[in-house]
């Protein structure tokens, strides 16, 4: 059973998710602000079965990580443009949806418990960081895997870079 549902700018392409995200991926890094056109990506992450394409089948563009090396599939309608979802050589198995292409952006919850902040190193200048959510200057992990201890700030942090 659908849980929420999204798709393109022209409605060429609609998808479904069966399931609440296991976390949110707020990502500051180059890739993603050239990608969404704005300071940040809001990426709910999936696994692959709770994610399906309900109408249409979306071109793919294959991105090499700078930090990884590895393969970014990046999933976008051909007609409008609209980039719906990612895919990863390096998370195989795991979508990470373009949380503005739901119907309702709103409807999984974002909290400190389920979310981080990656890439604060290359943030825009006046991004906001809440209090209390796992925050890393880079990855969350390092490219063998192994976890990153991440910062925990005590109240709301602006970056400021001069």
């Amino acid at each position: 059973m659908t849980k929420a549902e999204g798709g393109c700018l022209c409605g060429a392409l609609r998808y479904g998710v069966t399931a609440a995200p296991s976390r949110v991926t707020i990502c500051h890094c180059k890739f993603c602000q050239r990608a969404t056109g704005s300071a940040y990506l809001v990426e709910p992450v999936f696994s692959g079965d709770e994610f399906s394409m309900l109408k249409g089948t979306p071109k793919t563009y294959t991105h090499i990580s700078e930090g990884s090396g590895k393969s970014v599939h990046v999933h976008f309608c051909d007609a409008c443009g609209t980039t719906l979802y990612l895919s990863f050589e390096r998370f195989a198995g795991a979508v990470g949806v373009y949380a503005g292409t739901f119907d309702d952006p709103n409807w999984f919850d974002l909290t400190p418990e389920n979310s981080k902040h990656i890439f604060l190193g290359v943030a825009q200048r006046g991004s906001v960081i809440p209090a209390g959510v796992n925050t890393f200057v880079e990855h969350a992990t390092l490219t063998d895997g192994t976890p990153v201890e991440p910062t925990v700030f005590e109240t709301p942090q602006v970056i400021d870079k001069r």
